[in-house]
């Protein structure tokens, strides 16, 4: 009879191995059709590429499973879904099943967090099969790796270059600190330079309006608070990011400046200021017709 039962329930395990397994297709295809991220993150690729100021011990605590986007090691059998992508992980997948049939109690997974997210350091059968049976969350102890730059559950291993530049004009001016609510987050590389230059600028000229040297926390903080944010708020006041889907307000500022700069050039001297900048700009170059962004999905899914 112990026979049968452990023969059915690696039946069981087996089968539910093997759904694993097809769903692991069909979410390949399923994000591919919606350039979602696939693949799970190396830790150590996200550790080269951004800034870990520290480490501490978080301890026992729950997780959501669906925040666990990557892995310090085995990151290649499994994908974003924690579904299987090969075949051999499967007796220990079936194991870490049947065990769960059984009411066994495992020990809880270990995880690394950084920012919103985690990165299995021991557990990935265990992530993987609690996310096949539908669980939400998991038990596990956690130790958080700090950093500045804010990343969540949808970042791709091809946005890391662009969080790393992130971290860079954070270290270099150190806004984060004077204004912790700060969030500039650009869709392409290259932007955090421009701003860069643009806190320089900024620097130069309030030196020139005030007679004397400008510290670098001045500038920075000068900039963000009488340059950057009035930009911002009328770029949400005219809800002008829904005219530039998968863009960013950090690109739509960037893009406004320099318009703005030409607005200015073009009226003899005389600056238009951030709300008439930002809505010349919306209406000189955003979209909103059904037609044109039914044109951009049909383009996306070609891609």
């Amino acid at each position: 009879m112990a026979d049968q039962h452990n023969s059915f329930l690696n039946s069981l395990a087996r089968a539910h191995f093997e759904d694993a397994r097809r769903r692991e297709w069909l979410s390949a295809l399923r994000d591919a059709l919606g350039h979602a991220p696939h693949e799970l993150l190396a830790l150590e690729e996200v550790r080269n590429r951004l800034q870990i100021r520290g480490q501490r011990h978080i301890g026992l605590c729950t997780v959501p499973l669906d925040h666990i986007i990557g892995s310090e090691g085995r990151y290649g059998d499994f994908d974003r879904h924690f579904l299987p992508r090969s075949d051999h992980v499967r007796d220990r997948w079936m194991n870490v099943d049947m065990a769960n049939q059984l009411y066994i109690d495992l020990p809880p997974v270990e995880l690394y967090k950084i920012s919103d997210v985690y990165f299995v350091r021991d557990g990935n059968h265990r992530v993987s099969v609690a996310r096949r049976q539908g669980q939400t969350d998991i038990d596990a102890i956690v130790d958080e790796l700090l950093i500045d730059v804010p990343i969540d559950a949808s970042l791709r291993l091809d946005e890391l270059p662009i969080k790393e530049e992130y971290a860079d004009f954070l270290d270099w001016t150190q806004l984060h600190v004077m204004r912790p609510q700060q969030r500039i987050e650009f869709s392409e590389q290259g932007g955090y330079l421009e701003l860069i230059r643009h806190i320089n600028g900024h620097r130069y000229f309030m030196g020139q309006e005030l007679g004397r040297p400008i510290t670098s926390e001045e500038a920075v903080a000068s900039w963000y608070d009488d340059v950057y944010i009035p930009v911002i708020q009328a770029i949400r006041a005219h809800d002008v990011l829904s005219r530039f889907p998968n863009r960013t307000e950090a690109d739509l500022y960037r893009w406004i400046m320099e318009h703005r700069w030409y607005m200015l050039e073009s009226a003899g001297g005389k600056d238009p200021g951030p709300e008439h900048a930002v809505t010349h700009f919306s209406e000189q170059y955003g979209t909103n017709n059904w037609f044109s962004q039914l044109g951009r999905r049909i383009g996306d899914l070609l891609r």
